[in-house]
This record gives C-alpha cells, sequence and structure tokens, in this order.
C-alpha cells in the first residue's frame, strides 16, 4: 500500500536529524495529542520508532513537570494565605495568656490550622469540578477519574486516566486535590512511559503490515 502521507515525509526529511526528535517532543505538549499521538507522528513521518518514542515521553512530561511545579506552588500559595486568615481571625484568648504560653499557644494551633485549611481548599477544588457540566467531555473525565482516585488511588488513577483526560489535566487534578507532588509526577511518568511506549509500538506495527 502507497504511504497516504508522502508529504509529512517530505517535511520532516528537509528538517536537520538533530531537530527531528525536537519536533516530535513538543508536538507531545499539545493536550489530547500528547505522548501517544507524537510518538505515532514521529513513527509516521519516518522517524526511527524508538527515538519518536523517547522524544514524546520526554515532551510530554517535561509539561506534565511544568504544571505540576506550577500548580503545586499555586495550591501552597492559597494554603498559606488562607492559613494566615484563619490563624488571624482565631479568638484573642491566646493574647491574654502569659506571653510565655503565646509560643505554645501558636504552634499547637498552626499545624492544626494548615491541616483544616488544606482540607477546605481540597473541598473547594471538588465542589468546582463538580460545578463543570457533566455531559462535556472534560466534566466526564474528572467524573470518572475522581472515581477511579478513590477505588484505586493515585498509582491507578494514573495509568487508567488517559481513557478520560489528558496527562496535563490529570496531574492538575491530583496537585489541586492535595496528592504530593513527588508521588504525582512519579505515577505520571509510568503512565506516559506504558501509554506511549504502547501507542508507538501498535504505530510502528501497522506500517510494518502495510509496508509503508
Amino acid at each position: 500500500m502507497d504511504n497516504p502521507y508522502p508529504w509529512l515525509q517530505d517535511f520532516i526529511n528537509q528538517v536537520p536529524d538533530i531537530l527531528q526528535p525536537v519536533m516530535v517532543a513538543l508536538v507531545a505538549f499539545i493536550p489530547y495529542i500528547e505522548g501517544e499521538g507524537a510518538a505515532a507522528f514521529g513513527i509516521i513521518a519516518g522517524i526511527n520508532p524508538v527515538v519518536a518514542a523517547l522524544a514524546a515521553m520526554a515532551g510530554n512530561f517535561l509539561c506534565v513537570v511544568g504544571v505540576v511545579l506550577l500548580g503545586s506552588r499555586i495550591r501552597g500559595g492559597v494554603v498559606a494565605r488562607r492559613a494566615a486568615r484563619s490563624t488571624a481571625s482565631a479568638p484573642g484568648t491566646a493574647g491574654m495568656a502569659p506571653q510565655g504560653d503565646q509560643s505554645a499557644a501558636l504552634s499547637s494551633t498552626a499545624p492544626s490550622s494548615m491541616a483544616t485549611t488544606a482540607s477546605t481548599l481540597t473541598a473547594d477544588a471538588a465542589v468546582s469540578d463538580g460545578e463543570e457540566d457533566d455531559t462535556t467531555r472534560r466534566g466526564k473525565g474528572r467524573t470518572k477519574l475522581r472515581r477511579w482516585l478513590v477505588k484505586f488511588g493515585v498509582p491507578g488513577a494514573s495509568i487508567l486516566a488517559p481513557l478520560a483526560l489528558p496527562t496535563m489535566l490529570t496531574a492538575a487534578f491530583f496537585v489541586a486535590s492535595g496528592v504530593r507532588k513527588e508521588w504525582v509526577l512519579l505515577w505520571q511518568l509510568v503512565a506516559i512511559v506504558l501509554w506511549t511506549g504502547a501507542a508507538a509500538a501498535v504505530a510502528a506495527g501497522l506500517l510494518a503490515l502495510v509496508g509503508w
């Protein structure tokens, strides 16, 4: 069978070899295309399947890292501000205690205030997600992801997540839910490697089968 995408291979051949994986990595930055679509794009374009898969994984994961770090920083700032407000608005009985007891009172209050604030933020995130129309693609995806997170935890939800949402949105959802950023990054990497590797294998197999 003739290759229906000769123009794509011609275009890629005009790009220096060292920049071809970079193009695949940039394609992987696009939501709903990500590593799987970028790997298939690279293989169809004539790039070595292993190189295309690795470039797609790298691009997808770098984007997830950016989302997780930014989301974690924003969430940390919100939690800190709410904790400060909660402490400032607490009853002023600590100010009536002897000065030596004030630091002890504050140290015992701060952790509980932080925990309460974190729980409130997570609840707010869940409410805001619930307000989204469940008939939309993203709304349905978040509903599924929330159910998987409760049922299978972060590892299982991360691996199943590409069936519902792009990895960027999945990572943002986990961070907003209070999951540790290291845990999110670890399991998003596992999911990206598994799904992108599978997509690359299927694409390479199909190309070999049809003889392009």
